[in-house]
C-alpha cells in the first residue's frame, strides 16, 4: 500500500507538467473533477447524520411503534412510570437498554456522572418523559449518543452561575468528545410545556419548588405563541410551542455557549431540532445553520 503524501504527488505532477506542458488542460480537468469529489465527501457528513436519524426512527416505528398500538395509544393519554432513574449521560450507559425499560416505564434524568445536587457522534437533549426515549425512538446503540434529559428538553442560555449541570453536560461531549451533531428533541403532549404555557405573568407563586423556575427558560417561546397565535385554543398553543418554538429557543440558547458557537461557525458542529409525536407516530427534523432550511418529516 502506497505511503506517498499528497505533497509528494503534487511534486511529481509539477515535474511531469514541466516536461510535458501539453498535458496541462487534461490535468486541470482531472483536478477540477477531484475537487468536486472531495467537496461532496465533506458535505456527506451532514447528510450521513440526517440519514442515521431517519433510519433510526424508521427502525423504531417499524419494529416497535406499529407492533404495539395498544401501548402507544395508552401512553398518548398519560404516563405513570414506576421508576425514576438518574444515570450518566455517557453514551455507553443507556438505562433504557441495559435495564430493558419499555416506553412509559421509567422517568429518566441523565447528566454528567449521574449527579443529584443537594437542595439549595450525537449529543441529544430530550425530555425526561418516560414515553420519549431517544435511545429507543432513534435506535441508538451504546456508544453512539451522549444524552441529556430534563423537563421539557430545555437548554438554558450560557450562564456560569446557573444551570451548571446542563453546562457541564454540554461542555464535555462538545470539547472532549468532539461530537459533530447536537439534536434537541421536543415531543407531543409535553407536561413541561403545558406548565410553561399555564404560567401567567402576574400569577402568584406556585407550590412548585423547581418546575416553574426551570420551564421559564422557554418564556420567549411562550410569549411568541401567546402573541402570534392568541386565537388558538390553549391545547393548540401548547402543541405549537412544544413542536416548534420551545425547541428553537433551546437551539438559539446553544449558540450562547462560546465553545458551541465557535464550532458551528467553523462548520464542525451541526445543530438540529426535532419533534417526536407519539400519538401520530411521526418524527420531524430541521436544521439550524444561520439560515432557514427545509424540514425533513419521517412518518
Amino acid at each position: 500500500m502506497s505511503t506517498e503524501t499528497y505533497e509528494d504527488a503534487l511534486k511529481k505532477l509539477g515535474e511531469l507538467l514541466s516536461k510535458k506542458s501539453d498535458l496541462g488542460k487534461v490535468a486541470a480537468s482531472k483536478i477540477k473533477k477531484l475537487t468536486v469529489e472531495l467537496e461532496e465527501l465533506d458535505s456527506n457528513k451532514s447528510s450521513d447524520a440526517v440519514e442515521r436519524i431517519k433510519s433510526g426512527f424508521i427502525h423504531f416505528k417499524t419494529h416497535k411503534y406499529l407492533k404495539k398500538p395498544s401501548l402507544y395509544n395508552a401512553l398518548a393519554k398519560g404516563q405513570s412510570p414506576k421508576f425514576l432513574v438518574f444515570a450518566c449521560s455517557d453514551s455507553r450507559v443507556s438505562p433504557t437498554q441495559i435495564l430493558n425499560f419499555k416506553p412509559g416505564e421509567a422517568f429518566v434524568v441523565r447528566n454528567i456522572a449521574n449527579m443529584v445536587p443537594p437542595f439549595d457522534k450525537f449529543l441529544v437533549f430530550a425530555c425526561s418523559d418516560s414515553r420519549v426515549s431517544p435511545t429507543q425512538i432513534l435506535n441508538f446503540k451504546p456508544g453512539e449518543a451522549f444524552v441529556v434529559r430534563n423537563i421539557a428538553n430545555m437548554v438554558p442560555p450560557f450562564d456560569k452561575t446557573q444551570h451548571s449541570g446542563v453546562g457541564a453536560a454540554l461542555e464535555f461531549p462538545v470539547t472532549a468528545l468532539n461530537v459533530e451533531n447536537i439534536l434537541v428533541i421536543g415531543h407531543s403532549r409535553c407536561g413541561g410545556i403545558k406548565g410553561l404555557m399555564s404560567i401567567e405573568d402576574d400569577a402568584a407563586p406556585s407550590k412548585n419548588v423547581f418546575i416553574d423556575n426551570w420551564v421559564q427558560i422557554g418564556t420567549p417561546a411562550k410569549n411568541m405563541v401567546k402573541q402570534d397565535f392568541k386565537n388558538l385554543s390553549f391545547n393548540d398553543q401548547c402543541s405549537y410551542c412544544e413542536k416548534v418554538e420551545a425547541v428553537n429557543v433551546s437551539l438559539g440558547n446553544l449558540l450562547s455557549y462560546p465553545f458551541v458557537k465557535e464550532r458551528v461557525v467553523k462548520n464542525k458542529l451541526a445543530l438540529r431540532g426535532a419533534h417526536y409525536d407519539f400519538v401520530k407516530g411521526t418524527f420531524d427534523l430541521w436544521e439550524l445553520d444561520f439560515k432557514t432550511t427545509p424540514a425533513f418529516s419521517f412518518s
